[in-house]
């Protein structure tokens, strides 16, 4: 495919263009080229395309929504600033994530959430704006309440979406104040596909490092789930009772005394031994939370609960870039 200056031009010229074949055709050309060429990415952003290719996830057609839907996150991986920057991106995005379960193909749902996961993933500064647009946080959120009729690939990348915006501490709050509590706990509780329970526990780590947590979490009944997981007799992965622990640990640092107390009324002795599993057998961090935990639960802080810091941060696989669409 040529893939010079010029022809990339000429492409994104006919994204104006009044025939619908013609845009269709440039956008579907720079897909493909976003995809398989990198070096394509940062002529693509120059020529203009970002605000055209945004503008087309109003689409009510399903294959150019899905186009322009992959053609962003493929230009994401290295075209962040670009897309940041241009007016009016995160709302085409967050259109598109609101109504996953209506009138938005699928494909461009999920290709949209990895958009975000993948803008986020590298840089600090631009959580906190993706994180005041509450249209994006709810949406990803309801994604997760629908789990039933979102494809599996969509839950996930709205999971990763989701972690990237908890790991701006502010975020945390915003989240639980639209649901993300009980949406997690319930994804856990009934979907049970183990790479999605660990994706969900790593986000729910990140939400229980704040003050708002614990009582969100009591009301979900989540200290007895995270407690179901740490439990030897049940299956569950050595990365999803590492998170666990790190929710724990994470509720009683923000809340004090008086959380720690009832976290440790709320955990068995079955949790304990889980625990005490991860204590000995985890991470290098896992294994430090573990003892702190243990600590804490046990009554070996003297009283003392330490105040967060932070490494709040939860395993949730490999930090790599999303692949292109």
């Amino acid at each position: 495919m040529e893939t010079n200056p010029r022809t990339i031009r000429s492409l994104v010229s006919k994204l104006s263009s009044v025939s619908e074949a013609a845009r269709v055709d440039a956008l579907s050309q720079l897909r493909l080229m976003s995809k398989q060429s990198p070096e394509t990415r940062p002529l693509i952003a120059d020529a203009g395309a970002i605000p055209f290719v945004a503008e087309t996830l109003y689409c009510s057609s399903h294959p150019p929504q899905e186009n322009a839907a992959a053609t962003l996150l493929n230009l994401s991986i290295t075209q962040k600033e670009p897309l940041m920057s241009t007016r009016g991106v995160l709302d085409a995005i967050a259109h598109v994530i609101s109504h996953h379960n209506t009138t938005s193909s699928p494909a461009a749902v999920q290709s949209a959430a990895a958009t975000i996961h993948s803008l986020l993933s590298s840089v600090d500064s631009y959580r906190p704006v993706v994180g005041s647009k509450r249209e994006i946080v709810y949406s990803l959120i309801d994604i997760l309440r629908c789990h039933v009729s979102s494809p599996p690939r969509t839950i996930k990348d709205s999971l990763k979406a989701l972690f990237a915006i908890a790991l701006h501490p502010l975020n945390r709050s915003t989240m639980i104040n639209l649901g993300a509590v009980p949406a997690l706990f319930s994804l856990v509780a009934k979907d049970g596909r183990v790479g999605i329970v660990e994706d969900a526990t790593a986000v729910i780590a990140q939400v229980a490092g704040c003050e708002d947590a614990a009582e969100a979490f009591f009301k979900a009944s989540g200290v007895g789930v995270l407690a179901d997981l740490l439990d030897l007799a049940t299956a569950a992965s050595m990365r999803t009772k590492e998170n666990a622990v790190s929710a724990l640990l994470n509720l009683v640092r923000c809340g004090g005394d008086k959380v720690a107390a009832d976290v440790r009324d709320a955990v068995a002795f079955g949790a304990l031994d889980g625990i005490a599993d991860v204590r000995d057998g985890g991470s290098g961090k896992g294994k430090n939370k573990a003892a702190e935990l243990l600590k804490v639960l046990l009554g070996e802080n003297n009283g003392d609960v330490v105040a967060l810091n932070s490494d709040t941060c939860s395993s949730f696989g490999s930090s790599r870039n999303h692949d292109s669409e």
